[in-house]
């Protein structure tokens, strides 16, 4: 448990993001990916994988482990009680560059919805807040590339 790194996706709406995710999770050495909110499962309510998700996650979403948690607050109790540093990526004023932070690990990134982002009320559980800084016109990255910068920056620090 020292050194793992879980993923905390929350309501992220694409079945191709998610897939996507799952893929990079697995490069990135993430130990677990808890799927919070309406974020959609690999598989559906008979077991079946979706084929969206699958088609990009190429087998990851088959042997990474997972959980599927509908309260995302619940969750982040439960991970705070086993001494996990709960680390949401997302632009606030209070936000620190991603590679200037130092993680001490065990920990869990959040990643939020892909135009909401995550909520001031989740921002305020956590116990640090990252960001990616962007340099061009657009405001943002699309959550699986966000997710896959994030995720080496912490394998290299790991």
């Amino acid at each position: 448990m020292r050194r793992k790194k879980f993923l905390i996706l929350h309501n992220i709406r694409s079945l191709y993001n998610v897939g996507s995710i799952f893929r990079t999770a697995d490069a990135a050495g993430v130990s677990k990916i808890y799927l919070t909110g309406y974020t959609p499962s690999p598989t559906d309510k008979f077991g079946n994988y979706r084929k969206k998700i699958s088609k990009v996650a190429l087998g990851a979403e088959k042997y990474l482990a997972r959980e599927k948690v509908r309260s995302i607050a619940v969750l982040i109790a439960r991970l705070r009680k086993e001494k996990v540093r709960i680390i949401a990526l997302e632009q606030s004023k209070s936000a620190i560059d991603y590679r200037k932070f130092k993680p001490r690990f065990p920990l869990a990134l959040i990643l939020g919805n892909e135009v909401t982002g995550l909520s001031p009320d989740i921002l305020k559980k956590c116990d640090k807040i990252i960001q990616i800084q962007m340099l061009g016109k657009k405001e943002s990255l699309n959550v699986s590339v966000a997710a896959g910068i994030a995720l080496f920056e912490l394998a290299k620090k790991h």
